[in-house]
């Protein structure tokens, strides 16, 4: 069956901010790509600030006001989860024919609606499963899982921890890239952005999703620590980390690594969150995106780095192997700082770069959002014949 043998959906899609974290980006793509192939769909979250979402968005949203977010981050999450349910408990907020949860706040509150009868059942997309100290957070992330009807993948390595893990069987749908938006184009306003956030001459590497122990900053610092012995006009950019999960530990701790750098310290810049607007430039002026992430669901920028001409410096394991060969990307131990670093002096060697950069392009051909909202339609009828049934 084509997509166009597919009626129309009107579509609620739940993620849990309004922040470009990754999971938040792929709701936003997937619900503005469902829209242009001619479902309605509404993409929702809880939004503190009353901003909307990081960009606006060419499907409809929802960004319903909610209070300021609890200190603790077990009660921050019962806080959203309940937010959730108090906005959807609204009759007319329930107008859909189907409910995509994109994340644990959302999938709980999903799952609390479908207790009480309030709506038949939801999808539920997983792009990672963490690993919390709080037993109550490991909890209310299974339920969100578990309470689910259909699920979607982002990997063959994710669908595989839910079957092998849970039972469970989902449909994979990977990721996308706009490659109009990401792509290797060059400009004064590269140079602008370069000059606002203070760099000077020499080779940029960058690091996307902020100072968290998933994203291996400490090791990516070594590393770097130890580039700079053969580099010394080497900069690192740290940019991202808006996230609603406690990271302050670790990042103390990087703090404390980054005074042991001395004068090296100056060379890196922690930029926090990125205007979206800023973002395709920031891959721009990059000489190479360093990413050697612990745990990811597919790994996002890995995609936007190569679409806008930039060598990636990936970790040899899976979901990475999954889709990426040694012709595409820098591989890197990410257990491993002086793997990393090799890594990061090997993208700066021209023969190497002129491989990847060419490789790099080819495979985002492969990665459109069109063909990541078509992946969704089969499971998406088989969901709504279940609930009219």
């Amino acid at each position: 069956m084509s997509c166009l043998s597919y009626p129309p959906l009107r579509i609620a899609m739940l993620t849990h901010s309004t922040n470009p974290r990754g999971g938040v980006v792929h709701a936003m793509q997937l619900s503005e790509a469902l829209t242009a192939l001619g479902h309605r769909v509404v993409l929702h979250a809880p939004d503190a600030r009353g901003k909307g979402f990081f960009r606006k968005a060419s499907c409809e949203t929802a960004c319903f006001p909610v209070e300021p977010a609890a200190s603790d981050m077990t009660t921050m999450v019962e806080q959203r989860i309940e937010d959730y349910v108090q906005y959807f408990e609204s009759l007319g907020a329930r107008d859909f024919d189907l409910f995509h949860a994109h994340d644990g706040i959302s999938g709980n509150a999903l799952a609390t609606l479908k207790e009480r009868g309030l709506i038949p059942g939801f999808a539920r997309t997983v792009h990672h499963i963490d690993t919390f100290t709080d037993p109550r957070l490991m909890e209310l992330q299974d339920r969100s899982i578990d309470r689910a009807d259909l699920f979607f993948s982002v990997s063959e390595m994710w669908q595989a921890t839910l079957r092998n893990n849970r039972g469970i069987s989902s449909t994979v749908v990977g990721n996308g890239v706009d490659t109009h938006r990401f792509a290797p184009t060059w400009s004064g306003d590269q140079t602008e952005l370069h000059d606002r956030l203070d760099l000077h001459a020499g080779p940029v590497f960058l690091s996307v999703g902020g100072i968290e122990a998933r994203k291996n900053t400490l090791a990516i610092l070594d590393a770097f620590r130890q580039l700079r012995a053969v580099q010394p006009e080497a900069q690192l950019v740290i940019a991202g980390g808006v996230s609603l999960l406690d990271h302050h530990g670790y990042q103390e701790e990087f703090q404390s690594h980054l005074r042991t750098l001395r004068a090296d310290a100056a060379a890196v810049h922690v930029i926090g969150a990125v205007a979206d607007e800023d973002m395709p430039n920031l891959y721009r002026l990059a000489d190479a995106l360093v990413f050697p992430s612990l745990k990811e669901g597919f790994g996002l920028v890995v995609l936007e780095a190569m679409a806008s001409g930039v060598p990636a410096i990936v970790p040899s394991i899976a979901p990475f192997t999954e889709y990426l060969s040694s012709e595409d990307v820098i591989w890197c131990d990410p257990y491993h700082s002086a793997s990393i670093a090799e890594a990061m002096a090997l993208s700066l060697l021209t023969p190497i770069r002129d491989r990847v950069i060419s490789h790099g392009l080819e495979v985002v051909g492969r990665f459109s959002w069109h063909r990541v909202a078509e992946a969704h339609l089969s499971t998406y009828a088989t969901l709504k014949e279940a609930a009219h049934a």
